[in-house]
């Protein structure tokens, strides 16, 4: 008797599948898309509706042929592909490709890989989705419209071998316009003032001015400071009001695709690329032993926070089992989804509950069990109850200012005792912070002691650089591509060049930023952020059968058509003509223009090759013929030979740089900061270098300080930061140094590396541990909890909170 056959994207998803299914199916791999436009023409009919070439993929001929082979003597034939428009489009490519009139093929669908959903699935196949078929096909034209007749264009005019999209240019943009903000930025001084009190019952607490008659305290300057800490102490104290109120802190719901690509860079340091892929392999199956290959998770490609109500039975069942009846609400939690979410999938879950993390961490590699422990807890946290605090606020009189203390006290840990939501930059966490003051009991009326009054400096900052989990959450915000497409903007935008990712922040490159430019510059509608996020919605109308595939295409190449055109005749030319200035060579007299060149833009003589002359761009030129410039830095000379220093471009940016070279070599970092730039000087040690005796300096490279020769380039002596602690590996010599990553991140290892292969990613303390006998802790640091050090033996649990103090308290 023949068997049915299934077909599914990947190998491991095969085995998981054929394992539920049984000896009447034989389950084999695409290998995920076999047809696609083709690579070296456009493959889109732009005279006949947008009709696509599709071809078959390289490579994949075997493949097809295997499964023509297969279909053949097959009872029937099931399309398993993905859930998703992706996987609706593979599905689409096979029928047309194994088409018979023999037999029927039929599409399965299900949204985990469990043997209760494969075997519903299969007990009632469906049709191809022509919906979704069609959303996959029009994203895909799209992007195709704009990468192949943009991209020749920046060859032409930029660089060979670069790259516009559709959305990478948009992300690009969010980049760069967010760089330039922080170059402009101006920062300005602001003063907070605390005062630390106590009253009949201990202990002392912190209060801070809030209003000053009646108003949000303004203080920009020590000498106002000084002038309301005088007046305080003169009025002296008293407690004007106490309020005490119950607050709850509610759970989040179970994860998105979006929110576990944030959540994965913030708490597991993952990229958004490496969760989405660790992602994949818990989804298909892990091999659990005896129980075989099992799917751990729900599929991961969703932007809804519905869950089924078998899942919830499961949860609650979960919680009241593990944690008791106070742990569980009365009624199942259900979230609502953002109003543009597709609710074909549920949320990501675990497949089984009671599958607790531990219970399967020896079938896992590290990252899939910090993976699936994170998705894990957050299911079973989103189904229980709030954390309750008592949340007290004190305000205190002082002439005619008043000081506020607010405190809070956990009285129930609720979904806490499981899971607690990781936090962006800047992002204040004010349970935990209340959570550190507890406040005494005071009655209003009650005059207080004052211990000291703090006067505290501060300076605006400007915006934090994008990192993985907030670039991604902007885009979402901003409605920019899809949960499913975000991982590939991010690996696009840095494999191009556009952008560096140094300690995790994302830097727009010189190339990237006028590329960024060019392309907002000529195409004001189709990178504009607005217009990208409406075409996003437009796919999903198509989606959901409400568009013709086909007039969304019409409506978007309209514009673009016309915007293409016209960046044709005006973009301007960096790399053949360049742009002419009024500039005359100093060599031929003929017109420099400005071109680009591997280290940013320069100007050349327009007599190349026959004249060769070049000249660093100026600020001025810049400004005039819109191009990116270099930083204006003031006039200064060299402190080695008295030269004019001059601005010079490198490989890793701009800095300054005597005009005397090559007899003199003095350089200088430059650095962007308060709107303006700045010259970094070398700061010269009484420390001499152990290999030619000349004095070492501090250094400020691309990836902060280092303290290296003073008589480089013929000296390349660097020092090694050593913490002055051995190495704790047994029986090895060396000691710790600071190592940094090729992406400038610090870590700590052994000098005698890579003999010893001792690394840490926190700081190492000298020890010893108390409990285990360790020769070194780890200070770990947390916005949340302050420092701490911990014990590197997994083993051992010691852990101890390192007390901070401030020097700066002003005691009375």
């Amino acid at each position: 008797m023949a068997n049915s056959l299934v077909i599914v994207e990947s190998p491991a998803k095969a085995k998981t599948i054929n394992k539920y299914l049984g000896s009447g199916y034989t389950v084999k791999a695409s290998m995920g898309h076999v047809l696609d436009l083709p690579k070296k023409d456009l493959g889109v009919n732009l005279r006949d509706h947008f009709k696509p070439t599709y071809v078959v993929i390289p490579g994949k001929k075997p493949i097809i042929d295997e499964l023509k082979q297969a279909a053949k003597t097959a009872a029937a034939v099931y399309l398993a592909a993905d859930p998703d428009r992706e996987g609706e489009a593979i599905c689409a490519h096979l029928q047309e490709l194994l088409a018979s009139k023999k037999q029927r093929i039929q599409r399965v669908f299900f949204n985990e890989i469990t043997r209760e959903a494969i075997r519903e699935a299969f007990k009632h196949p469906r049709e191809i989705d022509t919906n979704l078929v069609d959303a996959q096909q029009a994203r895909r034209i799209l992007d195709r419209l704009v990468g192949y007749q943009v991209s020749p264009l920046l060859w032409e005019k930029v660089k060979r071998g670069i790259s516009a999209g559709r959305v990478q240019t948009v992300a690009l943009r969010l980049i760069v316009e967010r760089e330039r903000e922080i170059r402009a930025f101006v920062k300005r001084e602001y003063w907070t003032i605390t005062a630390r009190l106590e009253g009949g019952n201990p202990p002392p607490f912190d209060a801070r001015m809030v209003k000053i008659n009646g108003d949000d305290p303004e203080i920009p300057d020590q000498e106002t400071a000084d002038r309301h800490v005088s007046a305080a102490r003169a009025a002296g104290f008293v407690v004007d009001s106490v309020a005490t109120r119950e607050k709850r802190k509610f759970p989040v719901p179970p994860f998105i695709t979006s929110k576990l690509q944030q959540e994965a860079v913030r708490k597991l340091h993952f990229s958004a690329k490496k969760a989405m892929a660790v992602a994949q392999r818990l989804y298909e199956g892990v091999d659990l032993g005896a129980e075989g290959s099992v799917g751990l998770i729900t599929y991961m490609r969703t932007d809804s926070t519905r869950v089924s109500e078998g899942a919830l039975s499961a949860a609650r069942e979960y919680v009241l089992k593990q944690f008791g009846k106070d742990y569980l609400p009365a009624e199942p939690v259900r979230y609502k989804s953002k109003k543009d979410a597709q609710d074909a999938h549920e949320a990501i879950r675990p497949t089984e509950v009671e599958r607790e993390p531990d219970s399967v961490k020896s079938y896992l590699d590290t990252d899939e069990y910090k993976l699936y422990k994170l998705i894990w807890q957050r299911f079973v946290a989103s189904q229980m109850n709030p954390a309750l605090y008592d949340q007290t606020t004190i305000d205190v009189k002082s002439g005619d200012t008043l000081f506020r203390a607010t405190g809070a006290v956990e009285k129930f840990r609720g979904f806490r005792a499981v899971y607690v939501e990781g936090q962006d930059d800047r992002a204040d966490d004010e349970e935990a912070e209340e959570l550190k003051h507890r406040l005494p009991k005071v009655e209003p009326g009650e005059r207080l002691k004052l211990h000291q009054i703090l006067p505290e400096q501060h300076f605006t900052e400007p915006p934090p650089r994008y990192n993985e989990a907030t670039l991604v959450k902007t885009l979402e915000e901003k409605g920019i591509g899809r949960p499913s497409t975000y991982a590939t903007i991010l690996s696009v935008i840095q494999n191009r060049e556009y952008v560096e990712k140094v300690q995790g922040r994302f830097f727009p490159t010189e190339l990237g930023m006028v590329t960024s430019d060019l392309l907002v510059k000529n195409f004001t509608e189709i990178f504009d952020v607005t217009y990208t996020a409406r075409m996003e919605e437009e796919l999903d109308e198509v989606e959901e059968g409400k568009l013709a595939w086909t007039d969304a295409l019409t409506g978007f190449y309209r514009k673009f058509n016309k915007e293409l055109r016209t960046a044709e005749r005006q973009m301007a030319d960096l790399k053949g003509e360049g742009v002419v200035t009024d500039v005359k060579c100093e060599v031929c007299g003929k017109p420099m223009v400005i071109r680009l060149g591997r280290n940013g833009q320069f100007l050349a003589c327009s007599g190349y090759p026959d004249c060769e002359a070049t000249r660093d761009l100026t600020p001025e030129l810049a400004a005039q013929y819109g191009s990116a410039a270099a930083p204006e830095v003031p006039e200064q000379a060299c402190e080695k030979c008295g030269k004019p220093m001059v601005v010079k471009r490198g490989r890793f940016g701009y800095f300054l740089a005597c005009s005397g070279y090559p007899e003199c070599r003095n350089t200088k970092r430059i650095v962007m900061g308060d709107g303006k730039a700045t010259a970094v000087q070398d700061v010269t040690l009484d420390e001499k270098c152990p290999e030619c005796g000349s004095a070492l300096v501090i250094k400020h490279g691309r990836y902060g300080q280092f303290t290296a020769c003073s008589n480089y380039p013929e000296c390349k002596f660097v020092k090694r930061q050593t913490l002055g602690i051995h190495c704790p590996e047994k029986d090895c010599s060396g000691e710790l140094i600071v190592r940094r990553t090729r992406r400038g991140k610090t870590f700590y290892g052994c000098s005698r590396y890579p003999e010893c292969k001792f690394v840490a990613w926190d700081k190492p303390i000298a020890g010893p541990c108390p409990q285990c006998g360790s020769p070194i802790l780890l200070e770990k640091k947390s916005k949340k909890s302050g420092p701490r050090r911990v014990c590197p033996n997994e083993t051992c649990k010691y852990e101890v909170a390192v007390e901070q103090t401030s020097e700066a308290a002003v005691k009375v």
